[in-house]
């Protein structure tokens, strides 16, 4: 297969994917490299397409009904599953996380977790790979974009944090 078809069935796959796809999955299905993925990922972008690589893979962000709110939080990185599985366990998708660095300035981390499991694979993926969350950049400073199904549980969402103490002083 050549790299334009291998590129079209990429886009084609991402299209009907349900859940994101990991490179090192499209590289073997394709029997490449996961960097020759990766390239071919940032080609397609250049090319217009609007690919997220999220912890679990590249997505085609979909269209969805919702209210999108952003919300101020603060905690120390161990808190990170608590404070993702209030905001999922109101129906909101978080769609990511935001922070200020002093010389790069806004970071922007793409998560798209949906359910408690979506928090469940980010958290085991962060600990397996010793990562670190970005918020540890700013002391536990972040920020989040969610996508909330309607305002009342977006307030749930921030009613939660505030009990827990994650919300930023003035949100």
């Amino acid at each position: 297969m050549d790299a334009a078809h291998r590129r079209k069935t990429i886009t084609h796959i991402l299209e009907e994917a349900k859940a994101p796809v990991s490179a090192a999955s499209l590289a073997r299905e394709f029997s490449v490299s996961r960097q020759i993925i990766v390239g071919d990922v940032a080609l397609l972008r250049a090319g217009g397409l609007d690919i997220a690589a999220t912890p679990r893979g590249y997505v085609l962000p979909k269209e969805s009904v919702g209210l999108v709110r952003t919300v101020a939080c603060i905690h120390p990185g161990e808190a990170m599953a608590r404070e993702l599985e209030i905001m999922v366990d109101q129906g909101c998708q978080v769609l990511d996380v935001i922070v200020e660095h002093p010389v790069y300035g806004q970071l922007t981390g793409q998560l798209r977790l949906a359910s408690r499991y979506d928090v469940q694979e980010f958290v085991r993926l962060v600990s397996q790979r010793k990562a670190k969350p970005l918020s540890d950049l700013t002391g536990g400073v972040h920020l989040h974009t969610l996508r909330c199904p309607d305002e009342d549980s977006y307030r749930r969402v921030l009613s939660g944090l505030k009990a827990e103490g994650f919300l930023y002083p003035g949100e």
